[in-house]
């Protein structure tokens, strides 16, 4: 039994490593896609390949025919939910991507976590402890020393814009996960993979449009390779390891934990694909966000 149980973890583990791995690459993957598309193109791309390996792992798993199991608000739901993630959130992730450099978005939108414990208040009724208001404050310092590129006596900050969309898609995205928090708690929740693929699926129609009145569908052969990555990797397949990790584990913070590797290791790709000079303030500012996140996270029973 012990020895079963330490495959499982074991098991766990890997495939939790495996997703902060993927996950790590994402932020190189946007920019490198970026020179081939506009944010537009690059989501459209994004958003068909994701259904397709979604529907793959569906296939694979045996879950396809449950689709004619869901009911009429499970639709809905879910509709709602594809405006949020993938349409709204990936719009303007990917703009703030084609403003910043990547070593400053990626970190800013590693906040998204703070914004959600801000948004449970009002909307799930949730309180703040000392922590949050402590863990908040490190985090959004760190936010004001990689937006000024270290400098906070000049307090320059590179992109206005870019930044502000940075941290105005982790409203979106908590928005998303709160959403889904609250759908999940009802009876017969609808199973996450089987979830994301409907949502993906309404959003592809608003993408769709949006793409053709304010770009085109014309794609060269690297812009569709960046895109079946960045679609695979950042809104598919990475998301059934990390799901399938937490399934298998019998400590889900261990497994939890792991997600704080991958901005460090998003650096690495970043400096050594990208080429870009990693800036001290962005690891100061990094350290102090997941720090911020760390000690916010540290006085509670779950994530």
């Amino acid at each position: 039994m012990t020895i079963n149980m330490r495959s499982k973890q074991n098991k766990a583990t890997l495939y939790g490593l495996a997703a902060v791995l993927a996950w790590s690459t994402v932020g190189t993957a946007f920019k490198l896609a970026l020179r081939h598309l506009d944010h537009y193109q690059l989501l459209f791309l994004a958003n068909v390949f994701s259904l397709l390996s979604l529907g793959l792992v569906l296939v694979i798993n045996g879950q396809w025919r449950s689709l004619q199991n869901v009911t009429r608000l499970q639709f809905s739901r879910a509709a709602v939910l594809g405006v949020l993630n993938p349409f709204l959130y990936y719009l303007v992730l990917f703009k703030a991507y084609s403003l910043l450099p990547a070593q400053m978005a990626q970190p800013l939108n590693y906040t998204w976590a703070l914004t959600l414990t801000f948004l449970s208040v009002p909307l799930l009724g949730h309180r703040l402890t000392w922590r949050d208001g402590v863990g908040g404050f490190i985090c959004y310092f760190g936010v004001v020393v990689i937006s000024t590129g270290g400098h906070l006596r000049e307090l320059h900050v590179t992109s206005p814009l870019g930044v502000g969309l940075a941290l105005g898609s982790t409203i979106i995205w908590a928005l998303y996960w709160l959403g889904n928090t609250r759908f999940s708690q009802e009876k017969n929740p609808l199973d996450p993979v089987l979830g994301l693929f409907l949502g993906f699926t309404f959003a592809l129609p608003l993408v769709t449009g949006a793409t053709l009145i304010f770009s085109d569908l014309q794609f060269t052969g690297s812009g569709v390779l960046a895109g079946a990555y960045v679609g695979a990797i950042e809104m598919g397949f990475t998301f059934v390891l990390w799901l399938t990790a937490m399934r298998l584990t019998s400590s889900t913070a261990k497994i939890a934990n792991l997600i704080f590797l991958s901005p460090f290791l998003s650096l690495v790709f970043i400096h050594f694909v990208l080429g870009e000079h990693i800036l001290p303030g962005t690891v100061v500012g990094l350290v102090l966000i997941v720090g911020g996140l760390v000690f916010q996270g540290s006085g509670k029973k779950s994530a």
